[in-house]
């Protein structure tokens, strides 16, 4: 374990994997494959030397495979449920949240939202936004989105765990929902550190996405990831 010996105390990956994938439609994401290897597998080998431990929230009745460094819990029928029954699964004072949707995970950003967390509790990978944005009306160009200031969030996300699960149960109690954690936490009143993300981190949602991935996963795989 590397990264985690940058905070005090115990630092866990969080993995909610319990995802049906029904856009891509080849069965529970986490599970498929690019070149040899699943999405979830990516993952999990990317955080498990940064960290303590590895927890995976699984859809009811799949398992780990055996050569997989992780501990797997039943995930609940949303993101946001697994992620809070993955909060209770371990007593980590810090913990990464991580979509197992994105596989290609650089080490340089595990290490710098390591170091963001203390600031204020709360760190997320994220980019500046780069393209042109427009607001579609009716399927047509309702004008420009100033860019400026924009970032698009990816994960992981890193917090003291008290905070996040604070930031749950409070959702949970008002029936809210988000898209991720650190929108939780941001709806407490608690500032979220931006760490600068990486291209490659990309979310594997569509065809489209997997067909880059391969892509991705022959260079990566050749050793080019620890840049």
């Amino acid at each position: 374990m590397t990264g985690a010996c940058l905070l005090a105390g115990r630092t866990a990956a969080l993995i909610p994997a319990a995802g049906s994938g029904t856009r891509l439609g080849l069965g529970p994401k986490a599970f498929v494959e690019v070149a040899g290897r699943s999405l979830l597998a990516r993952s999990v080998a990317a955080l498990a030397p940064l960290v303590d431990e590895v927890l995976v929230a699984l859809p009811e009745g799949l398992e780990l495979p055996e050569d997989l460094p992780a501990r797997a819990i039943v995930g609940g029928p949303t993101r946001q449920e697994s992620v809070h029954r993955l909060l209770r699964a371990t007593s980590a004072e810090i913990v990464l949240v991580h979509d197992a949707a994105r596989p290609f995970l650089p080490t340089n950003v595990v290490h710098a939202l390591l170091e963001a967390i203390p600031e204020t509790g709360a760190a997320t990978a994220a980019l500046p936004v780069a393209d042109t944005l427009v607001r579609g009306e009716g399927g047509r160009w309702g004008g420009v989105v100033p860019r400026e200031g924009l970032w698009a969030v990816q994960t992981p996300q890193g917090f003291r765990r008290e905070l996040l699960l604070r930031a749950h149960q409070a959702a949970h109690e008002e029936g809210f929902g988000a898209t991720d954690d650190a929108g939780l936490v941001n709806r407490l009143g608690v500032p979220v550190t931006l760490v600068p993300g990486d291209a490659r981190l990309f979310k594997v949602t569509a065809p489209g996405d997997l067909a880059l991935a391969h892509a991705v996963a022959a260079v990566w795989d050749a050793g080019a990831d620890d840049a």
